[in-house]
């Protein structure tokens, strides 16, 4: 019998997204020390969601994804109950999870997991994420914690469309220019929020959408330059918020 290992999501996109708008709201704020047992919460919610989600669309090796979606999200509620207790506003990003979450589980059990809308759950999920971070730093409710969570939505709504220019739509004109069209469009907002120098976060992305869009190029090159170009966001915003 085939030994069953550790489970755990291997799309770089994802660690990506847990972490890139985890920090950026981290450090827009004070960071302390309560940011690791948080930040491990979320890392676990993450690892919980994939074995679980896996679970979903297949019958084969169920139990042993379950198995670990449960380990997972102990450990995550570990990881929360330090938080939680000494920052109990927290409970606020609940609804607004529950809603984006209850949407991408509705995706899955219909097989429409890779649709633009589900993807773009899943963004605003990982966003939030950094909201949550920017408010255990001492932010609240404000401009601030807006910014965060627009400017992480709009980088990676531009990785999903050229990610997908790069692979499903990869011989498709039109989603190819959807993708250049909305590179140059997140160039502009930064000017729009007040926040101008912002748009350099987003010049490497936009370049890279031009340059490869629609190209054939090996996965490994592509998860290299994404990996480049989230380090390049994430420094660009520790800087500028």
């Amino acid at each position: 019998m085939k030994k069953q290992g550790i489970v755990i999501p291997h799309e770089h996109g994802g660690w990506s997204m847990v972490s890139v708008p985890f920090l950026i709201g981290m450090f827009a704020g004070h960071p302390q020390w309560m940011h690791l047992p948080l930040f491990l919460a979320w890392l676990f919610l993450y690892l919980m969601s994939y074995p679980l989600l896996q679970a979903m669309k297949r019958n084969s090796n169920r139990e042993h994804l379950l198995r670990w979606a449960v380990i997972y999200g102990l450990l995550a509620g570990i990881c929360l109950i330090p938080t939680l207790l000494s920052f109990p506003s927290l409970l606020t990003f609940g609804p607004f999870l529950l809603v984006l979450l209850l949407i991408t589980l509705w995706h899955v059990t219909h097989k429409s997991e890779r649709s633009l809308i589900n993807n773009l759950c899943a963004i605003g999920i990982f966003s939030i994420g950094g909201a949550a971070a920017y408010l255990l730093s001492g932010g609240g409710w404000d401009n601030t914690m807006f910014m965060v969570v627009l400017f992480n939505f709009l980088y990676f709504t531009g990785t999903v469309f050229y990610v997908k220019s790069m692979f499903r739509e990869r011989k498709n004109k039109s989603w190819i220019l959807y993708s250049q069209i909305y590179h140059i469009l997140i160039l502009l907002v930064p000017f729009a929020v007040g926040y101008p120098w912002m748009a350099l976060a987003y010049l490497f992305s936009t370049i890279r959408a031009f340059v490869y869009g629609g190209k054939l190029i090996p996965p490994i090159k592509i998860g290299i330059i994404e990996i480049i170009g989230s380090v390049l966001f994430l420094l660009v915003s520790i800087i500028i918020l």
